[in-house]
């Protein structure tokens, strides 16, 4: 089994580091793939080698429609199929529609690049978040964590790190340890803490104004979606997990709003959003310095049962892509308690 669950949708970049008529050379799962934006907007994905002598497409050239590698000059089209072979003659013919490098399900969806990775066909969309429509993202943070992708997801799922890997003046401190009730119900292919009122109070919830609720979901592979919604609109933020090596994660998070009068703050929430991931990047390097010399990990209940059904979700996914079967979501309505 690999160390990541397939068939499913990643987050491959913000929509907004792909510009019209641009292409860029990403490594993910241990391969490399190129993302391209036709002229006419449409995102394409397919693996970033030409069939020819091996060079990378993404050092050539693209035009909008075709790329064209940088060795010889063979051009592919945004499906990764051969159009042209410069150095040939007339009346030497050959078959380009069977030459071409892999092409991979791509999609853009609320300020979201997605690629969908595995040998499955892509039968649904990218997840998304319905409560903030066609909104593009008003913060996009993106950093890479130096551990696999399980680690990773297990940072997105602790509820207990927070007053001590992001102790700081804007963040609560260790001594205000509160003890927390939360209800999860199984989703699609994760799970949700239903949505409830906060226990204590910040700025965006008073942002919010009155009548304020929050609910946090999780679903395969490593995606975290919070909603959090009050009597003058809606803030929502995705923070997403896709492999790049076996060794090395990206991490994507992005923030939205339907409130116009919080666009003047993007600066200071970009700011906070990324001293806040900073300090995930850090305590994953710590973490790493013990890891490698094998050191364990525990997992408790209930501050760990989220991790642990990440595991299993993982397992089950993986087992019924296998055997070519429906998933179904193993996980019970549970109601959890913790002290953070």
């Amino acid at each position: 089994m690999t160390s990541y669950a397939t068939n499913l949708w990643y987050v491959a970049m913000p929509a907004r580091e792909l510009k019209r008529g641009g292409m860029t050379g990403r490594e993910l799962f241990g391969e490399p793939v190129l993302f391209g934006r036709r002229a006419d907007g449409e995102v394409f994905a397919f693996r970033d080698i030409c069939p020819h002598r091996g060079v990378l497409l993404s050092a050539g050239r693209f035009d909008g429609r075709e790329v064209e590698c940088p060795y010889h000059g063979w051009r592919f089209g945004s499906d990764g199929r051969c159009t042209a072979i410069p150095s040939l003659l007339p009346d030497q013919k050959m078959h380009l529609d069977r030459i071409g490098t892999p092409a991979y399900p791509c999609r853009e969806s609320q300020g979201l690049i997605w690629i969908h990775w595995g040998e499955g066909a892509a039968v649904e969309d990218p997840p998304v978040i319905p409560e903030i429509g066609d909104l593009s993202p008003g913060v996009a943070a993106t950093l890479d964590l130096p551990c696999d992708i399980d680690n990773a997801v297990y940072g997105l799922l602790d509820p207990a790190h927070g007053p001590y890997v992001h102790n700081s003046r804007w963040w609560r401190s260790r001594r205000a340890l509160r003890e927390k009730t939360k209800h999860y119900v199984p989703s699609r292919r994760g799970f949700t803490m239903a949505r409830h009122s906060p226990t204590q109070g910040g700025l965006t919830y008073a942002l919010l104004g009155g009548n304020v609720s929050t609910e946090i979901s999780f679903e395969l592979p490593g995606l975290r979606i919070e909603v959090i919604q009050g009597d003058r609109g809606t803030v929502g933020s995705v923070t997403a997990v896709t492999p790049v090596t076996a060794s090395r994660t990206r991490l994507c998070h992005l923030l939205y709003w339907t409130i116009p009068w919080l666009t003047p703050l993007k600066p200071v929430a970009g700011a906070f959003a990324r001293a806040f991931l900073k300090q995930d990047q850090w305590i994953m390097e710590v973490q790493q310095q013990g890891l490698r010399h094998g050191a364990p990990q525990i997992l408790i209940n209930d501050a760990d049962t989220l991790v642990k059904w990440y595991l299993r979700l993982k397992r089950d996914w993986q087992a019924a892509q296998e055997d070519n079967s429906e998933f179904v979501n193993p996980l019970p309505e549970t109601t959890l308690r913790w002290q953070t």
